[in-house]
């Protein structure tokens, strides 16, 4: 069994999508199930996990249209954490089957906004109706955030979106290293073997830049705490599904020679990071 943790539907006309500019007109255009369905079939992905892209109640209500279309399996949904009140409205409205995590996009904010007694009381309401949070730092300082918070609200599971910006186009490596070891150093926090946007603008595909940071993640997370993940269609900057697919399992093979840890970071992490095993009204 193998699940892609990580990717992204959407109707252009209908999203506004402000992180997208003149250098993503790849990404300009629409982007549905139809797209996916025959991709995840032909290269054996048997699910997917379907995030949010763009910050807003309509995103939600696109998301409620596409969660029971296959290949989605689980759905990151949107809520406005910085503001608790409005984030229980919005979880109150929203009918969003196969409902599994929530998230909002971050960008280089400060987070300081996690260490509000209101925050985490409302993550502490997540973790107990089990949904995890995903989140995309790209710093030291939103790192540490990130850290505190898991260690200060019992049974939440965060899952850290995209390698928190791997050194591939640049950036500077002691420092992301020094990231991962300290989002490592919380029991309570997963990360996905994928690509971000930021990354993707500037890199061209190379699996063998992917595996130097992807044996640096692995051996901090290990696999029990590593989900792979294409990050469609934002990918496409950089690949197509297809050879992001399977560059990522190959690498995944020559990083991980036990089939076991191979199912783990394939399947299993994902599976109980996101409970999409779980029965769900």
């Amino acid at each position: 069994m193998t699940i892609d943790a990580h990717q992204h539907f959407w109707i252009s006309a209908e999203s506004e999508q402000p992180w997208r500019g003149p250098e993503h007109g790849t990404l300009v255009r629409d982007f549905t199930p139809d797209d996916l369905r025959t991709l995840t079939a032909e290269l054996g992905v048997d699910g997917t996990v379907l995030v949010e892209s763009e910050d807003g109640p309509h995103e939600n209500d696109r998301l409620a249209r596409w969660s029971a279309e296959p290949p989605v399996v689980g759905v990151v949904g949107w809520l406005p954490l910085t503001d608790p009140e409005a984030a229980r409205a919005e979880w109150r409205r929203m009918e969003l089957p196969r409902l599994v995590g929530v998230r909002c996009l971050v960008g280089r904010e400060p987070l300081d906004w996690l260490r509000r007694g209101d925050v985490c009381d409302l993550f502490g309401e997540l973790a107990g109706a089990d949904l995890s949070w995903d989140v995309v730092p790209l710093d030291r300082a939103q790192c540490e955030e990130v850290v505190t918070l898991a260690g200060a609200v019992p049974g939440l599971r965060v899952v850290v979106d995209h390698l928190a910006r791997p050194p591939l186009d640049g950036a500077d490596r002691a420092a992301w290293e020094a990231n991962i070891a300290l989002l490592a150093s919380a029991p309570g926090i997963a990360i996905k073997f994928s690509v971000g946007l930021d990354v993707m603008t500037r890199w061209s595909w190379q699996p063998d830049q992917l595996a130097d940071v992807g044996r640096v993640v692995l051996d901090a997370f290990g696999p029990e705490r590593v989900m792979v993940a294409t990050n469609w269609p934002v990918c496409e900057l950089a690949a197509d599904y297809r050879t992001v697919w399977r560059d990522q399992v190959t690498l995944l093979e020559r990083l991980l020679p036990s089939a076991a840890d191979r199912e783990r970071v394939l399947d299993g992490t994902a599976r109980e990071w996101y409970r999409l095993d779980r029965e769900r009204p």
